[in-house]
């Protein structure tokens, strides 16, 4: 959002808990940030404070990580000025826009990037919310976009546009999704998973989903996935919402896809589960009429997101890929498509850094089953996510537990303390050939500049 109004022109400041390589970035855009700076004592001080606030603020917005009694919040509110939740925000924007919207649990980021690219060779000129950084034009050449080379990703999550078009990722998280009023809403998958929002578990995940797809406008289409259990339930004859007065008037389109690869495209990320990815994005190629031979280039060409399956470099002859899976099902489908990636005489590596002691403990056995591809794996120990952890759960569940857990199935598994332990173990022990998987949602994404 930071990008979008300053591509606007619109003047931005913002804080932050931490300084990092986005907020410097968005000071080069001309944004002035706020961030923890050392005292005298040489101790960190916090980036929120009611200082940062200018004095001509016409609107604030915040993350759903922020706390009501964050010190910027609680003055802007005082001052009675605007404020909303960065979904909120977006959400006004999504009601302006002919508005893509990727939705489920896993493959968003991919599956979003993916549309934008398509659409941006097809000179559809579209505006682009990631959830991670994409590539520069992921490997296509500036001469090959019909639409200007500086409106591009260009290593960020954002591409500013001029058409009617906005394309974005819809997270369930904090059931942001249900502020987006979407004119194609894609589908890719329902499990279990934010059982922090959705205390009801799953039950309470399909209830906000029907919500959500009930956004969708009479004229609107539904890209669903065709493979997905819940999806298929979701859609069947005794959906309430779907056979609402409301929603039988509108009588949006459904269009399914499946994993299977019968355009026999090549793509350079790895898995099944991304042919099906590419799949759904070449579903919403179609809706917007962009030509079969287009859309099968951008696709071959894209080579992937910040931290979904990238490749870091190498180690000892063995290949490092980073990785933002947390959830026992993204762990199975990325090391699925790692082994396609390994030489004969290879082993498949997992470094694991468990997100959250609350995501760990309710999916728990569904992590004990999800690193059955790897032929070692390494977990950490758990990355705790402020303001989202319960002390009661903190004290029932550790990596070890897992750890143990995970052995007693016959899995080589080991668990390690630290990164610095970490990082002499696998300069020891990677050979030639193996592929080794840095995963996680923590700050485990550093472990990989220690290691190359």
């Amino acid at each position: 959002m930071a990008r979008y109004f300053l591509a606007h022109e619109d003047k931005v400041s913002g804080s932050d808990a931490m300084g990092s390589g986005i907020t410097e970035e968005l000071e080069k855009l001309g944004a002035k940030i706020f961030t923890p700076h050392q005292n005298e004592f040489g101790k960190g001080q916090v980036g929120h404070r009611i200082e940062n606030l200018p004095a001509s603020t016409d609107l604030v917005i915040f993350s759903a990580a922020v706390q009501e009694d964050n010190p910027e919040l609680v003055e802007a509110r005082r001052q009675r000025i605007k404020c909303q939740r960065y979904a909120e925000a977006l959400g006004e924007i999504t009601k302006e826009k002919f508005t893509i919207a990727v939705s489920g649990m896993h493959g968003k980021s991919t599956t979003t990037a993916m549309i934008g690219l398509m659409m941006e060779k097809a000179g559809l000129d579209p505006t682009v919310i990631v959830g991670t950084k994409v590539k520069w034009n992921s490997g296509l050449p500036k001469s090959d976009f019909k639409s200007s080379p500086k409106s591009d990703f260009d290593g960020s999550n954002f591409r500013m546009g001029q058409s009617k078009y906005l394309v974005i990722e819809a997270d369930e998280y904090d059931r942001s999704f249900l502020n987006y009023w979407p004119k194609i809403l894609v589908l890719l998958n329902i499990e279990e998973e934010h059982l922090d929002t959705y205390i009801g578990g799953l039950p309470n995940i399909m209830k906000t989903f029907e919500e959500y797809i009930g956004h969708l406008p009479a004229d609107g289409v539904l890209v669903a996935n065709g493979e997905d259990g819940n999806i298929a339930t979701l859609l069947n004859s005794k959906s309430e919402i779907l056979n609402s007065k409301q929603i039988q008037n509108s009588k949006f389109k459904i269009q399914k896809y499946d994993s299977k690869n019968e355009r026999g495209l090549k793509l350079k990320i790895p898995g099944r589960h991304n042919i099906g990815n590419a799949n759904a994005a070449l579903s919403v190629a179609k809706i917007l009429g962009i030509s079969d031979s287009l859309a099968d280039k951008a696709l071959n060409e894209f080579n992937g997101t910040w931290r979904r399956m990238e490749y870091k470099g190498e180690l000892n002859g063995a290949k490092i890929y980073d990785d933002y899976g947390h959830h026992p099902t993204e762990i199975k489908a990325t090391l699925a498509g790692a082994r396609e990636l390994l030489a004969s005489n290879g082993k498949l590596w997992c470094v694991f850094q468990p997100h959250q002691y609350h995501r760990t403990y309710d999916l728990f056995e569904q992590f004990v089953g999800a690193f059955s591809d790897a032929d070692k794996t390494i977990i950490l120990p758990i990355y705790s996510v402020v303001g989202r952890e319960s002390e009661e759960i903190k004290k029932q569940v550790n990596s070890e537990k897992l750890v143990e857990a995970i052995g007693k199935t016959g899995k080589d598994i080991l668990f390690m303390e630290d990164f610095d332990k970490l990082v002499k173990y696998l300069k020891e022990n990677l050979q030639p050939g193996d592929v080794c998987l840095i995963m996680g949602a923590g700050d485990i994404y550093k472990l990989t500049g220690k290691l190359i």
